[in-house]
């Protein structure tokens, strides 16, 4: 390996523990003075993965106010804002129906 792909892996490698880091502290308490809030997020807008497991990013919440979406809200309006502080696990899809 010659110096030009050892600097360019180094590079690579502090990038990617710099998303490493900053994916495992946005997961982690929420910031000062908010909570989560399930239900409340606008397409496109959540915060973070859903708790259903559909998609591991913020921003790809597909509808407004879906139940397995959340956002960060301020202390004591998540209720107010007509959503829930507790994770909401999705329905499962409803079985094909079988003809005789």
């Amino acid at each position: 390996m010659n110096k030009r792909q050892a600097l360019v892996a180094a590079a690579l490698a502090g990038i990617c523990a710099a998303a490493t880091g900053s994916a495992a502290a946005h997961d982690g308490a929420a910031p000062g003075g908010k909570e989560k809030c399930y239900g409340v997020a606008k397409a496109g807008q959540n915060d973070c993965a859903s708790s259903d497991g559909a998609h591991s990013c913020a921003g790809q919440a597909e509808a407004d106010n879906l139940p397995t979406e959340w956002t960060y809200v301020a202390k004591g309006t998540c209720e107010q804002a007509g959503g829930s502080m507790k994770p909401i696990k999705a329905a499962k899809p409803a079985a094909p129906a079988t003809q005789p």
